[in-house]
Parts: C-alpha cells; structure tokens; sequence
C-alpha cells in the first residue's frame, strides 16, 4: 500500500481564494472535494455518482489544478482510465489585503451566476481566440486588478497563462 503524500496549498494572493470557495460552492462540488479527498475517481465513476454537474465539476477543478490525475487498469476494459484525486490535504492562507480587496474577492466568489456570467461573457469577448495581456484587458474593462483576477479564476471559461488571460479549453474526462 503507497503512503499518502501530505500536499499543502498555499494561498499568497487573495484572488486565489475565489476557486477555492468555489470549489466547494454547491452540495455536488461539497460531496465530489470530498470524495476525491478519500479515493481516486475515473470520469465514468464521477459522471455515475454526481451526473452531469459532477462532471462540469471535476473540469473545473482540473483547470484550478485542484486534482491529481493517474492512469488506472480497470478490469474488463482493453484501455486504462483517467482516475482523479484531490491534490491537496490542506490549505494555507497567508495573506495580507486592504479590506477592500478582501471585500471584492468575497464578492466575486459569492456573487450570483447571472450576475457573473455578464461580467465572464464580457473579459471572453476582450480576450478573443488568441488571448490577451491581463493588463490591457484590465484598462478596456476599467477594472482594478483585483476584480478582474477574482473574475478569471472564478471562470470554468478563462484561465492565465503567465501574464496572459486566455479561453480555457478542457479536455474531456476520460
């Protein structure tokens, strides 16, 4: 039996607190954290016990690389499969803001998903289909940094690629 690897996030930067409440945001991301925390999970196994939800789920938390991932042999299948983990055991946060950034970040990961999907349907037609600088997209919206990294690490949609936001294109879970 493998030990288990002891893994801690470490959050530096307030706008890296949005995935994490958004991972747990719904009782489906709260059961799926918490089930890949204890076992490791194939995409049939997700998409079995959580629908369709569970999947969108397990993408999202690939794309804030939340989850480890291993190819496992299952009997009676001639391909292995993608099995899924959560990577952290626990979370640090250190960190110091102005009170009005914690204010924006907190309302970003709380705001609700009609609200949002404007402000997330608005930075994906800034960005374009090769991307952009995060800061020119900052000054075409007039947002601060702050909101406007909260936004992007909200989005299932979005994702930095160094000082880059680009449209985050998942593959599916295997």
């Amino acid at each position: 039996m493998a030990a288990m690897m002891h893994r801690i996030k470490v959050v530096n930067d307030m706008s890296e607190l949005v995935p994490i409440l958004r991972a747990v945001d719904s009782p489906v991301k709260l059961k799926l954290v918490q089930r890949l925390a204890d076992a490791w999970l194939t995409g049939d196994d997700v998409e079995r016990e959580f629908g369709k939800e569970g999947t969108k789920a397990l993408q999202f938390f690939e794309k804030l690389k939340l989850i480890d991932t291993r190819w496992v042999a299952r009997e009676g299948k001639r391909q292995p499969e993608k099995s899924y983990h959560f990577y952290y055991s626990t979370i640090n946060i250190n960190t110091t803001a102005p009170l009005s950034e914690v204010s924006e970040i907190l309302s970003i990961a709380s705001m609700p998903d009609k609200e949002y999907t404007k402000y997330e349907k608005k930075i994906f037609d800034a960005v374009g289909d090769a991307g952009r600088f995060f800061s020119d997209v900052a000054e075409e919206l007039g947002m601060t940094p702050t909101r406007l990294k909260g936004l992007v690490k909200r989005s299932d949609k979005l994702e930095y690629r160094g000082h880059r936001i680009e449209r985050f294109h998942a593959a599916p879970p295997s």
